[in-house]
Order: structure tokens, then C-alpha cells, then sequence
């Protein structure tokens, strides 16, 4: 009974912590908009700026995933299951390449024999198969819709957007209510400070790894590496993960790229890599992480 109770709550509450969190992230490119809008110069519309800003967010955020849906989505799930129907034919080919190696190569040892041959007992379609990956995301969207109503959550983001100024001043009452002067001026300092700081650097991070994942792709099409749209985005998500991400998603790339291109190909695919990761680890990242944040590079 108890989590019959608990459950219908969470199913209650769910849809507003969802437009909650909803408004929280849309909040930079609104306010952003909303502070261009107050400069027009037909009174109308510098009345009504904060309305047209959240229109124009959520018309913008609509284009955004129809682009994702549309163009990116479609490049990626060909890439994979193209991946996935040549496995056999690159597992054999990684086989040769093996075998031919010299007897007294270091990488012709038992202990790489013996993970070559779990390489071939390992299913990659029980796994990433276009029915599995299907499933997979009408899980999270079928798990998404269940817990809360995405119409409500959507209508809860409006009503934050709009009534933010109202809600942030009734907070701040609560919060002098309950504690000295003093220690509210501290909390109020601390918040708002940390919650900008979170949102540049988020929105900054979002943006370096689009960069990187853009300017990976290119190079992987000039150097023409088969699967160059999803190493490329795969590179760019990872590298929003401090330290290791990068690592992994240049580890994957170059072992695809050795797979179905060689050993030559692998080799001048990492070198561009690195120098892509180099470049955007000394210069851009720094750039525009510590501009946004307003701190030394």
C-alpha cells in the first residue's frame, strides 16, 4: 500500500519537476532572446519580450530536435547498422592481418590469440542491432511518457519562464523570512553565483563539443575513414566526460578506423585526432570556458 501511495505521488509530482527542470535549461537561450527583444524598437513587442522570447525558445528547440531527428539520426543508424552487417568481414580481415604478422611480432602472443577469439564469440547484434537500439529508445521514451505527461510538463516550463521573476522574489522572501539578514545576503551571493557559473559552463561544454565534433567529422571525411559521421559524434559526446571521455571515444575511433581501414589509415586517423584534441584542449575549450566563466584560460 505504501508504494501504491508513493508511486501515485511521484506520478502526480513528476510532470512539474519535469517543466521545472524543462524551464531551468531553457532559461540561457530565453533570457538571451528576451534581452533582444526588450532593444526592438516597436513598443509591442518590448512589452511583450519576455513572451516572444519563450515562443521563439521553444520554437527554436523544436527545429533543433526536428533537425536531429531528420538528418543527424538517420546518417548515424545507417552508419550502424552498415557497421554491424560488415562486422563478420572485418573480424576476418583483422584475423589475416593477424596471422600474417611475423612470428616474432609483439603483438602475435597468446594472450592477444585468445582475445581475438572471444572477439568472434562476442554477438554484436544481441546488442546493437536496429531492433535492439528501437527498443532501447521506445523504452526511454515509453518509460518517459509513463511517468509524467509531457503536455504538462511542457505547459509547467511556460508558466516558469513567464512567472520566474515572481517565483525567484517569493523564494527569496521565504529564505529572509527564515534567517538572519546576514546570512541571507551570503545565501543569496553563494546561489546566484553558483547557479551561473553551472549554467555557462554546461552551455559552454555543449558548445566545445559540438566544435569538436564537427571539426572530427570533416577531417574524418578528408581523410575519407569509413563511419566518419558517427566517429565524429561519438568523439563530440564523449568529450563533455572531463579526462577519460576522450580518451575512450579516440580509442573506439581508432580501432573502428583499424578495423575497416588498416593499419596506415588508423595511423593517420589518430594523429588527427590527437592533434584536433590537442588543439581543442590548449585553445578552445580554454577559450571559451574561461571567457564564459571570466577566468584565466
Amino acid at each position: 500500500n505504501l508504494t501504491s501511495v508513493i508511486g501515485n505521488l511521484v506520478s502526480i509530482v513528476s510532470p512539474f519537476f519535469a517543466g521545472l527542470l524543462m524551464a531551468y535549461l531553457l532559461y540561457i537561450p530565453e533570457n538571451k532572446i528576451e534581452r533582444s527583444y526588450k532593444k526592438a524598437k516597436p513598443r509591442f513587442i518590448r512589452k511583450n519580450a519576455r513572451k516572444f522570447a519563450i515562443l521563439t525558445t521553444y520554437v527554436i528547440a523544436i527545429l533543433i530536435l526536428v533537425i536531429i531527428i531528420n538528418f543527424i539520426l538517420p546518417v548515424l543508424i545507417e552508419s550502424i547498422n552498415e557497421l554491424i552487417g560488415n562486422m563478420e568481414n572485418y573480424y576476418n580481415r583483422v584475423i589475416e592481418t593477424y596471422n600474417n604478422l611475423p612470428e616474432d611480432s609483439i603483438f602475435k602472443t597468446e594472450k592477444v590469440y585468445n582475445a581475438l577469439k572471444e572477439l568472434q564469440n562476442f554477438d554484436v547484434q544481441q546488442y546493437l542491432s536496429l531492433d535492439r537500439i528501437t527498443g532501447y529508445v521506445k523504452g526511454v521514451v515509453g518509460f518517459a511518457t509513463g511517468i509524467f505527461d509531457v503536455f504538462v510538463s511542457i505547459i509547467v516550463s511556460v508558466y516558469i519562464l513567464l512567472q520566474r521573476t515572481t517565483i525567484i522574489n517569493a523564494l527569496r522572501r521565504f529564505v529572509r523570512a527564515i534567517f538572519k539578514n546576514e546570512t541571507y545576503e551570503t545565501i543569496d551571493k553563494y546561489f546566484t553565483k553558483a547557479n551561473q557559473v553551472f549554467f555557462t559552463f554546461i552551455s559552454s561544454q555543449l558548445l566545445d563539443a559540438v566544435i569538436v565534433g564537427i571539426l572530427t567529422t570533416i577531417a574524418m571525411m578528408i581523410l575519407k575513414v569509413k563511419y566518419a559521421p558517427l566517429i565524429g559524434f561519438t568523439i563530440g559526446l564523449f568529450n563533455m566526460i572531463p579526462y577519460i571521455g576522450a580518451i575512450v571515444a579516440v580509442s573506439i575511433g581508432i580501432l573502428v578506423t583499424f578495423i575497416t581501414g588498416g593499419f596506415g589509415k588508423a595511423l593517420a586517423m589518430a594523429v588527427v585526432v590527437i592533434i584536433l584534441q590537442q588543439i581543442d584542449a590548449n585553445i578552445i575549450n580554454p577559450k571559451i570556458i574561461g571567457s564564459s566563466l571570466e577566468i584565466s584560460p
